[in-house]
């Protein structure tokens, strides 16, 4: 009796191994996220499966997040790589933020470079690139509506187009001492 468990045992561990190597080797089919999805449903998740998302633009809730109808699910998205003036509490610049990032992408279709990666309030990060193939978030940079957010990016080129649009006094740079959005808060 023992021996017959033992190698019932041993089946099912082989066959454990066999089944998670094929779903290993299917990129389409693993979902990697942060600690911080806990309240994003399964379906979200299940329904995210390729990296570059097409979505349309349904809302801006502020300079650094959108909301998105991808197929018939609205899912919130905050831009990767930038921190934009908090509208809430009215820090300088907050309004023309969302202003601005309407103004590049409200009501398009978008592509969006997610890795599927999700923050503590449950939003999807990525990146979008509007109808026209312009990256938004850099553009946002670029137009002195957000800082980089060296906190969570270390990708160089957010900070030379931070450091030019400091350089023109583009934006909210126009103010002798802005207050970092993380300060803010």
């Amino acid at each position: 009796m023992n021996r017959s468990i033992f190698i019932l045992l041993i089946i099912l561990v082989f066959a454990c191994k066999r089944n998670r190597s094929q779903f290993e080797s299917q990129p389409e089919n693993i979902s990697r996220y942060d600690k911080g999805d806990a309240n994003i449903s399964t379906e979200v998740k299940d329904t995210l499966k390729p990296k570059y998302l097409e979505a349309k633009i349904i809302r801006i809730l502020d300079g650094d997040t959108v909301e998105v109808l991808y197929g018939e699910l609205p899912i919130k998205l905050r831009l990767a790589h930038i921190d934009c003036p908090e509208k809430r509490g009215k820090q300088p610049f907050g309004n023309k933020a969302k202003l601005a990032l309407s103004d590049l992408c409200f009501g398009q279709m978008v592509q969006i470079d997610s890795d599927k990666k999700f923050d503590r309030n449950g939003r999807l990060i990525g990146v979008i690139f509007n109808a026209d193939g312009l990256n938004v978030n850099k553009e946002m940079v670029r137009l002195g509506m957000a800082w980089h957010y060296k906190k969570y990016s270390d990708d160089r080129s957010y900070d030379l187009l931070e450091k030019e649009a400091r350089k023109n006094k583009v934006g909210l740079w126009i103010d002798p001492a802005p207050i970092a959005p993380w300060a803010f808060r």
